[in-house]
C-alpha cells in the first residue's frame, strides 16, 4: 500500500513555490508534508502532480493506494483516519474530500475533491483540518505544524546537551538539539512554543530566539540574529538580521542584517545584505498579492503579508520589497526604489525595468550555487527549470 499526495487543484494557487515541486513537498514545519505522511504512516509516499514534475516525484508502482489531498497537514488524527479507510470509501470534512481509498488504479477526477462522488461511501472526519492552499498559509499555520512535528520527532528521545552559557526563558524541555547541534551565548524563549535545532546546525553567539522556531539540519543562525516565531528555516539555510513569522523551505541565504517578515522563500534563494521587506501597508488595510491562478491580484485578508519568493531567486544589496511582493523562479532583483509587486520568473532588474534573464546563464548560476552545498544540479532539475522558463516566457 502507498499514499499518493494529489495536488488536488491547488498547484497553481501555490505558485511560485510549486513551480519546482509538488504541493506535498512544501515544508510548513520540521518536516515536508510528504515526510510527515511517511513518518506517521510508515507507507511509501508518491506524488500526483504536474506532468513536467512527475519524473522527479514519481508514484510508487503496484498495490492499493490511498489518494490524499496534498495540501493537508498530516496530523496524527488525520493520518489514522486515512489509514482506516477501506476500498470504495472517501474521507470527508465540511463537504470536501480529504482522501480516497481507491478500488482501481485510476485517480480521482479534479472535481471529485470539491464534490464527493455519490457512488462512494463517505466517512466523516470530525478532527481539525489544517490546509496549505495559498503561499501565505505556510507562515500563518507553521506554528501548529512546528508543535506537532516537534512532539512527533522528540517523543521518548533526549536532546543533546546545550552550553550553560545560554539563557533559557520558559520550559527548557521545549528545546531540542539534534546530534552535532551547537548553541552558544544566546537567549532562547519557549513561552510561545518549542525550539528545534537540527543535526549539525549552529546558533552563533548573541542570537535571540522566540519559539516556535525550527532550524534545519546543517543550517546557521548568524551572530546577533533576532528571530520571532513561529518561523521555519529548512536545511542548510543561513539566516541573520531580524526575521518575524517566516518560512524558508531550505538551502537559502538571508545571511545579513535586514528585515524579513510574514514571508515565504523557496530553496536556493539569496537575499543581499540589508534587503528589507514591508509586511504592513501604511493604511493598515488588507494586503493583496499576485495570484498565478487568478491572473491578477487577490485579497489575502491579512494585515501582515510580506514577500513570496520562488526557488533560485535573488536580491541585490539594499533591495526594498513592498508589502505583498511575489517573485518568480530564478528572478534577479536589484537597484534603487521599490521593484514591482509581481516580478516574473527569470526576470532581471527592478524599479527601473525588467529584462529576461537568459536560461543558460541562470543554469550556470544555479549549478554554482548548488555546488556550494555539495548538491548537484542533475538532468531532472535542469529540465524543470527549462520548463518553467519556457512556460513563463510571455
Amino acid at each position: 500500500m502507498a499514499i499518493i499526495l494529489n495536488d488536488a487543484g491547488n498547484h497553481r494557487h501555490l505558485l511560485p513555490l510549486t513551480f519546482t515541486r509538488p504541493v506535498g513537498q512544501l515544508r510548513p514545519g520540521i518536516l515536508r508534508l510528504g515526510e510527515g505522511w511517511y513518518v506517521r504512516s510508515g507507507l511509501a509516499v508518491g506524488y500526483r502532480t504536474e506532468p513536467y514534475l512527475a519524473a522527479s516525484f514519481p508514484i510508487p508502482e503496484g498495490g492499493p493506494q490511498l489518494e490524499v489531498d496534498a495540501s493537508l497537514y498530516p496530523s496524527d488524527a488525520l493520518v489514522s483516519a486515512v489509514l482506516d479507510l477501506r476500498p470504495g470509501q472517501v474521507l470527508v470534512h465540511a463537504g470536501r474530500a480529504l482522501a480516497f481509498a481507491l478500488e482501481s488504479p485510476s485517480a480521482p477526477a479534479p472535481s471529485d475533491w470539491a464534490t464527493v462522488p455519490p457512488y462512494l461511501n463517505a466517512v466523516s472526519f470530525s478532527g481539525d483540518v489544517i490546509r496549505f492552499e495559498r503561499p501565505w498559509h505556510l507562515f500563518q499555520c507553521c506554528g501548529q505544524a512546528i508543535a506537532q512535528d516537534f512532539a512527533l520527532l522528540t517523543e521518548g528521545r533526549r536532546s543533546q546537551r546545550m552550553s550553560a552559557q545560554n539563557t533559557i526563558i520558559g520550559d527548557p524541555d521545549l528545546i531540542f538539539l539534534e546530534e552535532g547541534a551547537v548553541v552558544e551565548a544566546s537567549i532562547l524563549n519557549t513561552k510561545g512554543g518549542p525550539i528545534y535545532i537540527g543535526k549539525d546546525a549552529e546558533v552563533m553567539e548573541g542570537c535571540i530566539i522566540r519559539g516556535p522556531m525550527v532550524l534545519g539540519d546543517h543550517a546557521q543562525l548568524k551572530m546577533g540574529a533576532k528571530i520571532y516565531g513561529p518561523s521555519v528555516f529548512g536545511p542548510e539555510c543561513r539566516v541573520g538580521g531580524e526575521v518575524n513569522n517566516s518560512v524558508i523551505l531550505g538551502y537559502s541565504n538571508k545571511g545579513h542584517d535586514g528585515f524579513l517578515g510574514n514571508s515565504v522563500l523557496g530553496e536556493w534563494c539569496n537575499l543581499g545584505a540589508d534587503t528589507n521587506n514591508s509586511n504592513l501597508k501604511n493604511t493598515y488595510g488588507p494586503v493583496k498579492v499576485h495570484s498565478y491562478a487568478n491572473g491578477g491580484d487577490v485579497d489575502t485578508g491579512l494585515t501582515f503579508c510580506g514577500l513570496i519568493m520562488g526557488d533560485h531567486a535573488k536580491s541585490g544589496i539594499n533591495t526594498m520589497f513592498n508589502t505583498g511582493t511575489v517573485v518568480g523562479v530564478a528572478a534577479n532583483v536589484f537597484g534603487g526604489g521599490f521593484p514591482p509587486k509581481h516580478i516574473p520568473s527569470f526576470a532581471w532588474g527592478g524599479a527601473n525595468g525588467l529584462e529576461t534573464y537568459d536560461v543558460e546563464r541562470a543554469l550556470v548560476t544555479a549549478r554554482r550555487v548548488m555546488g556550494r552545498r555539495n548538491v548537484p544540479l542533475d538532468a531532472l532539475d535542469e529540465a524543470v527549470l527549462r520548463h518553467v522558463f519556457a512556460s513563463t516566457r510571455s
